[in-house]
């Protein structure tokens, strides 16, 4: 289904975000998790792209698999990162002719072990470029691909300049971009703040909030040591602090808190919620029944299909 007519369907949207497996075990373990997410009913889920080409094949890979043994509507991430026009003219070919309708389009992080990178050898810098691009290609909608872009609620960490960032945002929308998915946030302000930003700069396609559920103190830590952006508030420290060397209490209390998020988000009118499962399902799960429903047509107050 095209992305249009998803938020069309949907008033607010709940989607899912996947990595590709790394290996044939790690395959057999994430479609275990995506069947079982399915029951959740999604509006769509997402699969992210690396710089590495075997990564890469995998995503394309899991992408036509969802889209052929599934029920799911599948996003497909593309970066500029490593690539010449014409492969990704091709990747864009090579979903058109498996009816994937759906890309987020991305700069992407330039790769941490390819000797001899240049981000000038691609064919693209920025993502207003690949918006531009992947909008310009051949797709199964006659309306094009559907594009999604990136969005940062604390700053984007290469734009300090707030203004200026709300500019760059708005050249994607402006390239055919039809929607913004947030990077992950754990405080609901900065989402709001980054929305009203939004809306001051005119910018008026949906923005969807993105979630990560901290599931143990490893969780935790990868999220400093990436600098994703992602700033985890005090108390929400302190909160795991108390839970020890226990695992099983750092993932109560990180799904006490997304839950808490998604709750004020929902009351506060949200466009959509995009959840980072890493892969598992059980945190994303607990959400809903903490927030006392099953699927995504409840979580939204609307009749199921």
């Amino acid at each position: 289904m095209h992305i249009l007519d998803i938020f069309d369907a949907h008033p607010t949207t709940f989607s899912f975000e996947f990595f590709p497996p790394k290996t044939d075990k790690a395959s057999a373990d994430l479609f275990e998790n995506i069947a079982r997410l399915q029951e959740l009913q999604p509006s769509f889920v997402s699969v992210t792209y690396g710089a590495g080409g075997s990564t890469r094949e995998r995503t394309h890979d899991l992408i036509v698999r969802i889209q052929q043994q599934t029920n799911l509507t599948a996003v497909s991430h593309l970066t500029c990162v490593c690539h010449s026009e014409a492969e990704l003219a091709a990747i864009l070919d090579r979903y058109a002719a498996s009816n994937i309708e759906n890309i987020l389009a991305l700069r992407g992080d330039p790769p941490r072990n390819l000797e001899g990178y240049r981000r000038e050898d691609d064919a693209f810098e920025f993502a207003e470029q690949l918006v531009r691009f992947i909008r310009s290609r051949s797709a199964p909608d006659a309306r094009g691909f559907g594009v999604g872009v990136a969005g940062f609620p604390e700053g984007h960490p290469s734009t300090p300049n707030r203004r200026l960032e709300m500019d760059n945002l708005k050249r994607k929308v402006d390239a055919g971009a039809e929607y913004i998915c947030t990077q992950l946030f754990f405080c609901n302000d900065d989402f709001y703040d980054f929305r009203d930003r939004c809306d001051l700069a005119g910018i008026r396609v949906p923005i969807l909030a993105g979630i990560m559920p901290i599931t143990s103190r490893e969780n935790m830590n990868r999220i400093y040591e990436l600098a994703l952006g992602a700033r985890v508030p005090a108390k929400l420290d302190r909160s795991v602090e108390r839970c020890g060397e226990s695992n099983e209490s750092v993932a109560k209390v990180g799904v006490h808190w997304a839950t808490e998020q998604c709750r004020d988000l929902l009351d506060n009118q949200v466009r959509g919620i995009h959840f980072y499962t890493l892969n598992r399902s059980d945190a994303t799960r607990r959400i809903y029944e903490n927030l006392g429903v099953k699927d995504s047509a409840a979580l939204a107050g609307r009749k199921p299909a």
